[in-house]
């Protein structure tokens, strides 16, 4: 069977996919809940499904240094990756060893669900109901009158930030917020906190630097959401959730700067 990916990369597979490797938290996540016996191997960077150790998954080191040998070693059917999250090469070396690639390209929430959708169907799955569910919530939320200006800070130390052509931007986007920086020739580009463009909130994901009430929102002037990075960041089940928490989380930010 001949699939082809984001990427527009044909990928041959056999009649039945029974064994998955995914080397993205967002993807073994979409796989974990729509078929959890698929997978075989998943990054130490996978929590979710929380059972996965359970079922017996062989963790395989992180999205950007896989475990090549420990991969090959699980004769996967399939290797689900994105082009954000893996590197090239190290794909490439999944695949001069005889093994199929899947890669991701996810951009924007409707791309998501799109995206995922033709994945899981490249693994013999059929639509799964959380992907009707997140595409229903989503295009359920009203947008606000007036579009808010954030910064999206994901690290400190150097501070850098969400840029340009993001899937956290996107997700904002269809919250009414406007990532300050999307005009950014970068996707996370650096900044001085002291040097932004003028602001009215500050999003603050815990991952993958972990942002607290006492560690971030001291930095800047403007209130502050902190947020979960798995439904700020993440593509797949956790949209259904971010669609319900967001909008609150980001207007209850607001509520308390205004009740000062």
């Amino acid at each position: 069977m001949n699939v082809v990916d984001d990427e527009g990369r044909r990928v041959t597979l056999p009649a039945t996919v029974s064994r998955v490797v995914s080397l993205v938290p967002s993807l073994t996540e979409a796989v974990g809940v729509t078929e959890p016996g698929l997978l075989v191997g998943a990054t130490d960077w996978c929590t979710h499904p929380d059972d996965l150790d359970e079922h017996g998954v062989t963790r395989v080191r992180g999205t950007k240094n896989p475990d090549i040998e420990t991969i090959v070693a699980l004769r996967p059917d399939l290797v689900l990756a994105n082009a954000e999250e893996n590197k090239p090469e190290e794909l490439e070396k999944l695949r001069d060893a005889g093994l199929a690639v899947y890669v991701t390209d996810i951009r924007t929430v409707d791309g998501a669900l799109r995206s995922l959708e033709r994945m899981l169907a490249a693994c013999g799955l059929e639509r799964p109901a959380w992907i009707d569910g997140a595409r229903a919530a989503w295009d359920a939320l009203p947008l606000p009158d007036a579009p808010r200006r954030a910064v999206v800070p994901i690290w400190r130390k150097p501070w850098m930030a969400v840029g340009s052509d993001t899937f956290t931007g996107a997700v904002l986007a269809r919250l009414g917020v406007d990532n300050v920086l999307d005009d950014s020739p970068e996707r996370y580009p650096r900044f001085d906190p002291a040097d932004l463009p003028a602001h009215d909130l500050v999003v603050l994901p815990d991952e993958p630097y972990r942002f607290t009430a006492d560690d971030g929102p001291e930095a800047f002037d403007a209130p502050s959401a902190l947020v979960s990075g798995r439904l700020l960041t993440w593509y797949g089940p956790s949209l259904l959730d971010a669609a319900r928490v967001l909008p609150g989380a980001l207007a209850a930010a607001e509520e308390r700067a205004a009740a000062r």
